[in-house]
């Protein structure tokens, strides 16, 4: 073999010879390589962004708190939740264009420093309507942090590495929403609802200080100067109304009776309206579009991104159902439910680097097929063992079960989402790749939490019907039941009256639990659907790892 040193723009040939590659074939992330470890780099970004994505779900359980402090009501709450959701879907599709602003490090910095400020802001905020100003600042701000951290990974290290690059950032995106919740009881329940947002301070300072030591940019990702100058003045406030009147509707419909109330009517039709007119402006009038909507004219980027679309629905579903079942059907608290979630946690901690290891050896369409068929029998396991006498143990081995296909879709589709394009697309395509995942968040949010609702009272309607005084099982069921309240001191009446209660109540639970077991088979099937999906994805080269543009 040549004594030649390694370097990511070399390939070995079939005798183990290091060859270069034509020149005209070499991609631009051939002929750069960063001045510092990429190691160092991925640990830096990362920090980033697991402090954001960590940021989406800590502030959840601490919500009534806020809203007593704040002296206002939960419902008005909530609000602290969308705003941030709201500002940080608009930022994301448009990270590519916002790199050619500014250029991509010192956007990184600028996103960086902004939800550092404004996180101290939120922490300090001496009213509702200011804490919601600030933490549309701090969305902006954590908006860029995600999808700008993905596309310095995917330039630092060399396509045939990327996957273990991928699985760091996979840890910081999969593991901080289970963390979140169960770190945000514990300071709200300790210290004060603040110290949330407070926490993000010495972290965000440290990250800033790292990436301007530490991070450099390609060629690619630099500032073009012209850019500025071709505002798409259209674009963006399409883009402003269609998502932000999604993330709304999404947010609050369930709430609202969905399509019953005219206040979710009318956000369903400024995001229709928005979003196609975005569509239509952007692939065929934009010149210098904030979207790069033809992207999806390769079709492999289009299969990865509705992936990563049903990843974001089935993940979060998931997430959400565990501790909602724990908290409302068994009486959990947060913190012991987010115990329950912290088996999957650190399960996910192990194996995801093993799938970066095991991309580099293993087409991305079949690691992404075992995952999908994981994540269905996960989900369907669930669907069989849940019950309401489930115990701490069984149901954090549930959780686990249902993990366990995570790893194998996060680092496989982001790798093929990448194949056929540039790399000077990378912030683009990181961008869109993180906003479908996060549309895709709040789609399941929304859909689990409706599902759960209508078929809950479809089978109490199933079930109250087989409930009637006349019958044999509910009259010695009731008869049961007022005997041993009436040893236990109650007198007759009460005690007839009490036993009523438990049978009623008794009865809305099982009705709860078959909503959550119909939850999961349907979560269930569309992984299946996802699985047969898979094969259509394209090859992607394994060993050079080079990504041909088409």
């Amino acid at each position: 073999m040549s004594d030649v040193p390694y370097s990511p723009g070399l390939a070995l040939d079939s005798a183990g010879s290091i060859e270069a590659p034509p020149p005209a074939e070499i991609a631009p992330a051939a002929a750069w390589t960063p001045a510092f470890n990429p190691w160092l780099i991925a640990v830096v970004v990362a920090m980033a962004a697991f402090m954001e994505v960590l940021d989406t779900s800590i502030a959840n359980v601490a919500l009534p708190y806020m809203a007593g402090s704040l002296g206002v009501s939960n419902d008005e709450g909530t609000w602290v939740l969308t705003s941030y959701l709201v500002s940080n879907a608009i930022v994301l599709p448009i990270s590519g264009w916002l790199v050619k602003v500014a250029g991509r490090k010192r956007l990184f910095m600028t996103c960086l420093a902004i939800f550092t400020a404004s996180s101290l802001l939120c922490g300090l905020a001496p009213s509702l309507a200011t804490l919601i100003l600030f933490r549309v600042l701090q969305g902006a701000g954590g908006g860029g942090l995600q999808p700008l951290a993905q596309s310095i990974l995917a330039d630092s290290f060399p396509p045939e590495k990327r996957g273990i690059a991928f699985a760091v950032y996979g840890i910081t995106v999969i593991v901080a929403p289970t963390v979140g919740p169960t770190l945000g009881g514990w300071i709200t329940d300790n210290y004060s609802w603040r110290w949330i947002f407070f926490i993000n301070l010495p972290v965000g300072i440290l990250t800033l200080l790292l990436v301007l030591r530490f991070v450099g940019d390609p060629p690619w990702a630099k500032r073009i100067r012209d850019a500025l100058a071709q505002v798409d003045y259209v674009g963006i406030s399409l883009l402003t109304i269609g998502v932000a009147s999604l993330q709304v509707m999404l947010d609050k419909g369930q709430e609202d009776d969905w399509f019953g109330s005219r206040f979710i009517l009318t956000f369903f039709i400024l995001a229709a309206t928005g979003l196609l007119s975005l569509f239509i402006w952007e692939w065929w009038f934009a010149r210098n579009g904030v979207v790069e909507i033809r992207l999806y004219k390769n079709l492999n980027f289009l299969g990865a991104n509705v992936m990563m679309f049903v990843l974001g629905v089935v993940y979060f579903s998931s997430l959400v159902i565990m501790p909602l079942f724990l908290q409302t059907l068994l009486g959990y608290t947060a913190e012991n439910s987010g115990l329950v979630l912290s088996g999957g946690s650190l399960v996910l901690l192990f194996t995801m680097p093993l799938i970066g290891v095991l991309s580099s050896k293993f087409q991305a369409r079949h690691l992404i097929a075992l995952g999908w068929i994981s994540l269905g029998w996960g989900l369907y396991y669930s669907a069989l063992h849940l019950d309401l006498d489930i115990s701490f143990g069984v149901a954090s081995l549930v959780r686990v079960v249902q993990v366990i296909g995570l790893p194998f879709l996060f680092v496989p589709i982001n790798l093929a989402s990448y194949v056929g394009l540039p790399s000077e697309k990378s912030s683009s395509v990181a961008g869109l790749i993180n906003f479908m995942r996060n549309i895709g968040s709040s789609v399941g949010t929304s859909l689990v939490t409706t599902l759960i609702a209508r078929r809950a009272q479809l089978h109490q309607i199933d079930l109250v019907a087989n409930v009637t005084p006349g019958g044999p099982n509910f009259h010695n069921a009731v008869a049961a039941l007022s005997a041993h309240l009436a040893a236990s001191g109650a007198d007759g009446v009460r005690a007839l009256k009490q036993a009523y209660a438990v049978v009623y109540q008794s009865t809305i639970g099982q009705a709860t639990l078959l909503a959550y077991v119909d939850t999961y088979v349907i979560l269930a099937l569309g992984a299946v659907i996802m699985f047969a999906l898979s094969f259509a994805l394209k090859k992607n080269e394994l060993g050079g790892g080079r990504v041909t543009v088409e």
